[in-house]
């Protein structure tokens, strides 16, 4: 039997109780729609997926359906030309299946992008509450959803069989008064841990003193005010068609890439330096 990473029900929850923070949903948003102008293209059956398609609709200028980003997407195959799932990918059970899912929804040389919250999301408040843990409990328990590093999730644009893929990531840095300041933030935005094995008892106060005092100790700045970083990674592929240009077999360029940059071979050395 598979093991359930994340409690669907909590999360339902989480963000019926959100109070309308969508500050991160708009900037990703805003970050998309500059993308999609230097698109060369008119899309005329777009569909957004998540808890605030209606947002990313309006912020993008795209017209079309929303619909929420449940386990079965409510979509019929071949009816999209563009399909944006908006900052929700993350807490997919299975994303491959969700990705799968909406290439099928979309008609030939279609274009899919996923916005989600990559691996470096929070880790100023993961260390905290690991570090507090160890010195108060003497263990660790997720505090904080796990969420893929780049080079991972680019990898699941492959598995669900979309040609042309590519993997970027912007990140967010967010300044509060606190860290009590930030979490309230989350609960706000319904992001809160909804982790199927979280600890379901109350967080222990010497634990939450710990990890507050770590995060000011190391994350501050230095007017005093805390730093959280917010990783937003961009999953864009498209639906396989004849008309897309293919890559070239191995070794049948006939142009130098020395020649076509106009630069002597030698300084065409990248090696990374360490």
């Amino acid at each position: 039997m598979a093991m359930t990473l994340f409690d669907r029900t909590a999360l339902t929850l989480h963000r019926k109780r959100a109070s309308g923070a969508s500050f991160l949903h708009e900037a990703a948003a805003h970050e998309l729609s500059e993308r999609l102008q230097e698109v060369n293209r008119t899309f005329t059956n777009a569909v957004f997926v998540g808890p605030e398609a209606k947002l990313w609709s309006q912020i993008t200028g795209q017209t079309g359906r929303c619909i929420e980003d449940s386990p079965t997407l409510d979509l019929a195959v071949g009816e999209a030309d563009l399909i944006v799932h908006g900052l929700a990918l993350h807490w997919a059970e299975d994303p491959v299946g969700q990705l799968v899912q909406m290439r099928r929804a979309l008609r030939p040389d279609g274009m899919l992008v996923a916005a989600l919250f990559g691996g470096q999301t929070l880790n100023e408040l993961r260390t905290s509450f690991a570090e507090a843990e160890i010195a108060v409990e003497g263990g660790l328990s997720p505090r904080v959803a796990p969420m893929g590093e780049i080079r991972d999730l680019g990898a699941l644009l492959q598995r669900a069989q979309l040609a042309l893929p590519v993997a970027d990531s912007i990140d967010l840095k967010v300044d509060y008064a606190d860290p009590l300041a930030l979490m309230r933030d989350l609960r706000a935005m319904g992001e809160t841990n909804a982790v199927e094995a979280r600890r379901r008892n109350f967080l222990r106060r010497a634990t939450l003193m710990q990890a507050l005092s770590h995060y000011a100790t190391h994350f501050a700045r230095a007017d005093g005010r805390i730093e959280a970083t917010f990783e937003v990674v961009f999953l864009t592929g498209w639906a396989p068609a004849d008309t897309q240009q293919q890559p070239l077999r191995p070794g049948s360029a006939k142009t130098r890439l020395a020649d076509a940059l106009r630069v002597p071979e030698q300084s065409m050395d990248m090696r990374e330096e360490r």
